[in-house]
């Protein structure tokens, strides 16, 4: 079988690992990392011939890639343009939550001519505050803060389009939940959901949680927390109405749901629903499963879900390695990457590209905010989380940057 990832990030690289164990893979556009593993296309999507497409990034989704390769006979894994949506606009996610009654943050939407309304409502809800962009914004469009001047400031910065553009002209400003977070990702074929195991994240890019947003600096999975009751309660009590509520709406929902949640003294709440498999998540999550992904999200995409995800007794460490200047900017990028291949020798352990390149000298060097994810597999997270700092401490370029408590406890 020949299988097209669509993507070019750390994600898309573990997702072509794990499918080829047992397809053929192409990644288009893919990174230097893929193209040194296996094949990088540069054509479009719609022009590579290929028996499945696994969409990894949610803008070629929300933009109706899936639509597109069905209309050509396609097998794809993820959401049309209408299931998109739920990444696509925050707003949108919050109503079909509260119709489906999925347990979540208490919040309004406001436009950009709302301001006034929006700072009244913010000052309800107390501190902390938490403003999120209702477009897509690359995992940076949520503040959290306990400064209401903060607050304000950024909500008007991001009504006005000057923060986001036209991404940030709406906004949802929502209660703030305290608890734990946690990630879960599910499939969905349509009207099943099979969960994934769960993993933890890292938001915030410095040490103890300080500093802003970011797309996620490291990961780490089995969770403790993650009860199997847990997890049962949360696809029970939001991932299944869900999908019942999209089914409502005419929604074929063929892919990936990702669940960010809060643990909360009332019970898990949802945060969030992405549209596709989590970065850095998937990262920690995919090393471990003990059967054949190829199968499992063919079955996704032909509306067929019957094989349940397995894993194995082992625990997965991942750590981002950053450009200087992330998340915020400006970035320093375009420094020399070494030590990627000495990262490697150590057992369990993998290097993916995030955002790298290669300059007109052939050397490696990095292109982006995120440029690589070091992750490891050992017996106990304890074993993985020395693996993965171990393998962190060989590589290097000038300004690089990385949590260094990433699965500590």
């Amino acid at each position: 079988m020949r299988v097209c990832v669509v993507g070019a990030g750390a994600r898309e690289h573990a997702l072509a690992r794990a499918l080829s164990k047992s397809a053929t893979v192409v990644v288009t556009p893919g990174n230097p990392g893929t193209g040194r593993d296996f094949e990088n296309a540069s054509e479009s999507p719609e022009e590579i011939d290929a028996d499945l497409f696994v969409i990894g990034p949610e803008v070629p989704l929300v933009d109706g890639l899936a639509d597109r390769l069905r209309a050509r006979g396609r097998l794809v894994v993820g959401p049309g343009r209408d299931g998109a949506r739920l990444e696509g606009s925050k707003a949108w996610m919050k109503e079909v939550l509260a119709r489906a009654a999925i347990p979540s943050a208490r919040f309004e939407s406001f436009g950009a001519d709302e301001v006034p309304q929006a700072i009244s409502f913010l000052k309800s809800l107390g501190a902390p505050y938490v403003i999120k962009t209702d477009g897509l914004a690359g995992g940076k469009g949520v503040l959290v803060t306990p400064d209401l001047d903060e607050a304000i400031y950024d909500l008007e910065g991001k009504l006005s389009g000057e923060t986001f553009g036209t991404a940030g002209t709406r906004v949802v400003v929502e209660e703030f939940l305290d608890g734990p977070e946690l990630s879960v990702m599910a499939l969905c074929d349509g009207s099943r959901v099979f969960g994934l195991q769960p993993a933890q994240d890292y938001k915030r890019v410095g040490d103890n949680n300080l500093g802003p947003n970011t797309g996620g600096m490291g990961a780490y999975s089995p969770v403790a927390l993650a009860t199997p009751q847990l997890v049962d309660e949360v696809i029970k009590s939001a991932f299944e109405p869900l999908v019942r509520e999209f089914n409502v709406l005419g929604i074929d929902y063929r892919g990936i749901l990702y669940g960010g949640l809060i643990i909360t003294s009332a019970g898990p709440k949802i945060l969030e629903f992405n549209i596709r498999l989590g970065d850095p998540e998937t990262q920690v999550v995919l090393p471990l499963m003990a059967n054949d992904l190829t199968t499992i999200l063919l079955e996704v995409a032909q509306g067929n879900l019957k094989t349940w995800p397995e894993f194995l007794d082992q625990a997965c460490v991942g750590v981002v390695m950053a450009s200087k200047g992330y998340p915020q900017g400006p970035l320093d990028i375009g420094g020399t990457i070494v030590g990627i291949e000495a990262a490697e020798e150590d057992d369990g352990v993998s290097v993916l590209h995030a955002g790298t390149t290669v300059d007109s000298w052939g050397n490696l060097v990095s292109n982006s905010g995120r440029v690589l994810n070091v992750t490891a597999i050992g017996r106990d997270l304890v074993e993985a989380r020395r693996r993965a700092y171990r393998a962190v401490a060989k590589i290097t370029w000038p300004g690089v940057h990385f949590r260094s408590d990433i699965a500590s406890f």
